[in-house]
């Protein structure tokens, strides 16, 4: 139990100051980055729209069902199929976050090479949607405006970065670091080798443990890294980190029922084949992952010390997480005891405020798509979305089949 979590402290120590820095950079781009930046270039159906997707999509730090609304979001601004594709392929297998955590757990050379070949996957995929998925040219102009944020926009930065990005992935994030920590202690040593040198053999089981798993971008380095010092190969270990944060059993259902069963089946097989194709590039040039050697090294005697700014980092990023899980539990249990009072004591809101249940939130993105999209909803005043709770509480005259359809347009079922 000692060396848990001691390998425990290890692993956060080492990424805590690039995640911390992660963050921040990913808060600027939320605030300063307006949303219709994004689909202005995305709009034509030509290899230049499948490019800057891809390449906008790259630097955000959306996880795989954060980016399904936004996606959306982007098909409703007309955006083509094929930047469709490609935003969603390249955005949830990295972001600058998760660029720098590589870099302090898996050297540089992981560091460069996650980001190209999310780059050139959704590229790739995006080019293959357009040649062999026409548009239908039917899809509605829904209101997918945001809300004009207002306050203070070094507030708005620093309470994105480190609340709401922390609700969204803290957890995950945690229960990352936690198997890391959990397989480099009870995984016997070179536990991999019993596959043999047969490389790809790995990354077929990597893949069927991966797809249908929920992992984020940065809570899939530490685990890639632990499994890198049991004997897995470097390729198999790209394979989980393009792989598992790109995809998974709920974007899949959301994917096949906004965008069809033929864009899903090109979307899964761009995944899967791009992963396994610089898996075993990855594994062809003997990629450098002498971090790795020295994160192991940490578990020694040796080198047991860790810097005080390490030190402040671990605790400062174990407090923003605690602080924001615990304040998302605190609104899940006090938004049931506010609707409670407005039934007792606001009858007239309550003739005018429907409660609905809808499948598929996950994360503060999802709420804002889900608000969005129904507040364009003529005689809607106003929409609250919970994803702990999975409900949306929504005041005004419009009806209950124009929210349907709008929560639908969205992404997302309402039942």
């Amino acid at each position: 139990m000692k060396e848990f979590f001691y390998t425990l402290l290890t692993v956060t120590a080492e990424m805590s100051p690039y995640l911390l820095l992660g963050f921040l950079i990913a808060g600027i781009l939320h605030v300063f980055v307006p949303g219709r930046f994004y689909a202005k270039y995305l709009s034509s159906n030509n290899r230049f729209s499948v490019l800057y997707a891809a390449l906008l999509g790259v630097p955000l730090p959306l996880c795989s069902c954060g980016v399904i609304p936004t996606a959306i979001g982007l098909k409703n601004e007309k955006a083509s199929k094929g930047a469709v594709a490609s935003f969603l392929i390249a955005t949830p297998q990295t972001g600058i976050d998760s660029i720098l955590a590589t870099f302090s757990v898996l050297g540089l050379g992981f560091a460069i090479i996650r980001p190209v070949a999310a780059l050139i996957t959704g590229v790739c995929g995006g080019l293959l949607v357009n040649r062999l998925i026409k548009e239908d040219g039917d899809n509605a102009t829904a209101n997918t405006a945001c809300c004009v944020e207002k306050g203070n926009k070094l507030w708005r930065v620093l309470h994105y970065a480190f609340f709401e990005m922390m609700q969204d992935i803290g957890l995950r994030l945690i229960v990352g670091l936690i198997l890391a920590a959990l397989i480099q202690v009870v995984v016997p040593d070179e536990f991999f080798l019993r596959f043999g040198s047969n490389a790809l053999l790995q990354m077929l089981v990597i893949l069927v443990i991966a797809v249908p798993m929920y992992i984020c971008s940065t809570g899939s380095i530490p685990v890639a890294a632990a499994l890198i010092m049991k004997g897995l190969s470097p390729g198999a270990a790209l394979v989980m980190l393009m792989a598992g944060p790109a995809v998974n059993m709920a974007s899949i259902l959301v994917v096949r029922k906004s965008l069809g069963n033929k864009f899903t089946t090109i979307y899964l097989l761009v995944i899967i084949g791009f992963s396994i194709l610089f898996g075993l590039l990855v594994n062809a040039i003997g990629l450098n992952i002498n971090p790795l050697s020295n994160l192991d090294s940490c578990c020694t005697e040796e080198g047991a010390t860790l810097s005080p700014f390490k030190w402040i980092c671990t605790i400062l990023l174990t407090l923003l997480i605690l602080f924001a899980l615990c304040m998302k539990l605190f609104c899940k249990s006090s938004h049931c005891h506010c609707h409670d009072n407005n039934h007792h004591h606001d009858s007239e809101a309550e003739h005018n405020t429907a409660i609905y249940t809808v499948e598929g939130m996950h994360c503060s993105h999802c709420e804002s798509a889900v608000e969005r999209a129904v507040m364009g909803v003529a005689g809607v005043t106003s929409a609250k979305a919970s994803a702990p709770r999975k409900t949306l509480t929504v005041t005004g005259e419009a009806s209950a089949s124009a929210i349907r359809a709008a929560v639908e347009s969205a992404g997302y079922k309402m039942l």
